[in-house]
């Protein structure tokens, strides 16, 4: 008996020495069942016609989807939308006499949404569009309007949902536990879409980790591994303190091995040359099918793209939407290349992707018969997503009997420029994996 120790990725990068008899020679494939590429169709805001239009598309056509999910209104949840810090006639005084500045902006911006008037929360969203595109004291000038307003009673008291929150009515826990359990991924996206990136510590905080801790009552802990926060910001004081409550972010994601375009890079992602690119489109209502076919066609073209595509409003409820219509075109279109394409989950792609990156193949050689014992270096329970495995094998075989543990599977041979080899799933940090010819 001899023991072959395989690095995977470090046999990806640099090519394998072949051995006499090829048999035991063994990678994990860049994409699950060793496809091209990958797909994860994801949604924004939790709007009632992704499940009423889009949803019932993806399960006739066995499309998995991701939905980020504004948990504040939904019946049932245990934080909704509040401001934390000191009361807020404190700081409508306040404004009267000490103009908006760096000192004090973050906790207006945070307050002024909640200060019991109608539309007031539209400065909160103004100012931090202003703030993260560097206008800074136009920020501090919109922020001043609003309490402005106030004092002089020029809004009317009450409270106004924001439309991302108005259109994501009448979806319940209910709802979302059944179409979870279809095979769909359901991820946070704040507790009521604010900017993240105009908030200050406790409220960003309450935002970011009230709405993981009501995905984690209502859906269990599979559910608290991605988030997104609103508006797609990249702020990087926010990213700090997102990334250590959640697992995977789709506003950001740095990896050594990950190249990140988001939906407004011009950069051609074929052109970059990371073992991974994660590409974010947005298609909004008017977006050309033939465009949005082409981002389809590119993944195809290379081998090393992952596509995130990003979607909103459906049949005229929520931001930019996109008719029923063209979705059913567009997702049959992603369908008849699933033979090329892997569509997976934003959560399976992304463990995916670190798994096979920090994974090890120790292979053991018996008299026809192999034993790959796979494992990586990551959270045990939560990395779980089995890996693809390519191992060589001799010639003569027509099939492969492949086990791991209870779990028992036949595989065909295929043939490459290198020899003859197998494809097949293998969980990690679990019982090795049996390669056997099949008998009979």
């Amino acid at each position: 008996m001899k023991i072959i120790f395989v690095i995977a990725f470090v046999c990806l990068l640099n090519a394998c020495t072949t051995h006499e008899n090829k048999f035991g020679e063994t990678e994990i494939t860049k994409w699950a069942h060793g496809k091209k590429g990958a797909i994860s169709l994801t949604y924004d805001d939790g709007s009632i016609n992704q499940f009423r239009q889009a949803l019932p598309i993806m399960n006739r056509l066995k499309l998995p989807a991701t939905f980020f999910i504004i948990t504040g209104h939904i019946p049932g949840s245990q934080y909704q939308g509040k401001f934390i810090g000191r009361p807020v006639k404190e700081i409508i005084a306040e404004t009267a006499t000490t103009p908006t500045n760096q000192a004090n902006f973050f906790e207006r911006a945070s307050a002024v949404g909640f200060l019991g008037y109608e539309g007031t929360v539209e400065y909160h969203t103004r100012a931090g569009s202003l703030f993260e595109a560097g206008k800074m004291e136009e920020a501090y000038k919109t922020i001043d309007e609003g309490y402005q307003k106030v004092r002089k009673g020029e809004i009317k008291p009450g409270q106004t949902n924001k439309n991302e929150v108005a259109e994501s009515e009448d979806l319940t826990w209910d709802d979302i536990r059944k179409y979870a359990a279809q095979g769909h991924e359901f991820a946070s996206h704040t507790v009521t879409h604010p900017r993240l990136a105009v908030l200050d510590e406790a409220n960003l905080l309450y935002e970011l980790e009230k709405s993981k801790e009501d995905i984690l009552k209502q859906l269990g802990p599979a559910s608290t591994f991605s988030a997104e926060g609103p508006y797609g910001t990249e702020d990087e004081r926010v990213m700090s303190y997102a990334h250590k409550i959640y697992p995977a972010l789709r506003n950001r994601m740095p990896e050594p091995f990950l190249e990140e375009l988001n939906r407004s890079s011009k950069i051609q992602p074929g052109t970059a040359g990371k073992e991974y690119v994660q590409w974010q489109r947005g298609a909004l209502s008017k977006t050309p099918m033939d465009l949005m076919k082409s981002w389809v066609d590119t993944v195809a073209a290379h081998d090393n793209i992952w596509l995130v595509l990003v979607f909103h409003g459906v049949d005229g409820i929520g931001w930019e939407a996109i008719s029923h219509e063209v979705l059913d075109e567009y997702f049959q279109y992603i369908k008849k290349q699933e033979n090329e394409l892997w569509v997976a989950t934003f959560a399976d792609a992304t463990k995916y992707m670190r798994e096979r990156m920090n994974a090890k193949v120790a292979l053991t050689e018996q008299t026809n018969k192999l034993l790959v014992n796979l494992t990586h270096s990551l959270d045990k329970t939560m990395y779980t997503v089995p890996l693809t495995l390519k191992t060589y094998v001799p010639d003569n075989w027509n099939t492969a009997q492949v086990k791991q543990g209870e779990t028992e599977q036949t595989v065909s041979v295929q043939k490459d420029a290198k020899g003859s080899y197998i494809l097949y799933q293998a969980t990690p940090n679990a019982q090795p994996v049996e390669v056997a010819e099949a008998q009979g």
